[in-house]
């Protein structure tokens, strides 16, 4: 990779919509760009508002002439300069990444989008097509799946040390929706968060469920079946979804079992994730994130740890410091950046490179089939399909 980016001779260039001064996901996403030296930020949008984008760009240290009243301009004139934005990262309201990112790889630009990607399956699969046709780049900040441990359960199953993958069980539990912020003053997101035609099919599912069906299609290495899904709300009265849980069947015959709330009172943000094959287990938690824990059937548990000297080359690349230093979300995230940006020198140099497993558009697109095959299963009170991807010759 270091001989990509030298020959490369420059830093990809990066535009941002959404995330403007106090955001913390603006943060997470502009450090995370920033960390290895891949990318520069050169250009943005941050409001709805012109004035107030412009305002919050240069408040950011951004060129005054950089910092547009809204995306159709910034896509427009970034593709008319020289030194114009290489890709896109989008993170603003739900309802908004399917048309900004079209905009984008229509416009020829790559995409790091936030999840959920889209409204529906069908407009994935939408991007899905613009991407492969158009020859873009297109990762999801699936933030989770780009920690080293993780990568190495992958690893581990792609290697076959658990024997053939018979249960996968993923849960992720938060406890920020479990009273009734509907009610009275709250914070200012929440007004389109609570708003179904803006957060999406299932808020809970779009906020954070996807990030654990995601984790288990990751590190199970195949995607999900079919699902038998329970889907609604545990506070009572409110009427978006707070809490799914599923049964899974995968591709290849595997079970598992899926959780996600945001109305567990006192979870803060407990991410458990639990793969069982046939001479073995793996365990992770979002808790110790540095950790993984390997079981096989009759020899003593081993407790992995980042920056172990035995581990692959590829998982140790993903960790930056010493085991028992610590790292969190933000170097995960720049994983998946800079994947993405070796990936596209390597491309334009036409460097031979190996792809690297960060989160595709045909990941999101998988995880809108599972989104609208549970809210049909539980509207069925049966097992429901999970569609599957269209075939796109590139």
């Amino acid at each position: 990779m270091s001989t990509i980016r030298s020959r490369f001779q420059r830093p990809l260039r990066l535009a941002v919509v959404g995330g403007g001064p106090g955001s913390w996901i603006g943060e997470m996403h502009r450090g995370a760009a920033r960390l290895d030296g891949n990318w520069v930020i050169v250009a943005g949008v941050f409001s709805s508002d012109p004035q107030r984008s412009r305002d919050a760009g240069a408040a950011l240290g951004l060129d005054a002439a950089r910092s547009y009243g809204d995306v159709a301009e910034l896509l427009a004139r970034e593709r008319e300069r020289d030194d114009g934005a290489d890709a896109l990262a989008i993170m603003t309201p739900n309802d908004t990444h399917y048309p900004y990112a079209a905009a984008a790889l229509d416009a020829g630009f790559d995409v790091i989008g936030d999840k959920p990607v889209t409204h529906n399956f069908a407009q994935a699969c939408d991007l899905l097509d613009k991407a492969t046709r158009g020859g873009r780049l297109f990762a999801i900040t699936h933030g989770y799946s780009a920690y080293p441990m993780i990568r190495h359960a992958r690893h581990l199953v792609r290697e076959g040390v658990l024997g053939e993958i018979r249960l996968v069980q993923v849960e992720y539990l938060q406890g920020g929706m479990a009273t009734r912020v509907e009610d009275g003053p709250r914070a200012p997101r929440y007004d389109w968060l609570l708003d179904p035609q803006r957060s999406g099919l299932a808020l809970v599912m779009g906020a954070i469920g996807c990030h654990a069906q995601h984790l288990a299609c990751f590190t199970a290495d195949r995607p999900i079946r079919r699902v038998s899904a329970d889907v609604g709300a545990l506070v009572p009265g409110r009427t978006v979804t707070d809490h799914v849980s599923a049964l899974l069947e995968f591709d290849g015959g595997a079970r598992g079992t899926f959780t996600a709330t945001q109305a567990a009172a006192g979870a803060e943000n407990d991410i458990r994730l639990r793969l069982f094959g046939a001479k073995g287990s793996l365990e992770w938690s979002h808790r110790q994130a540095s950790y993984l824990q390997l079981s096989i059937q009759g020899e003593a548990t081993r407790l992995i740890g980042r920056g172990d000297t035995f581990l692959p080359p590829e998982v140790l690349a993903a960790g930056r410091t010493p085991r028992g230093h610590p790292e969190g979300l933000r170097e995960a995230f720049a994983n998946i950046y800079s994947e993405l940006a070796y990936e596209r020198m390597a491309l334009t140099l036409g460097e031979p490179f190996t792809p690297a497993p960060y989160p595709r558009i045909a990941d999101g697109a998988h995880t809108m089939a599972v989104i609208e095959a549970c809210i049909a299963s539980h509207a069925s009170g049966r097992w429901a399909d999970v569609a599957p991807l269209p075939v796109i010759a590139g």
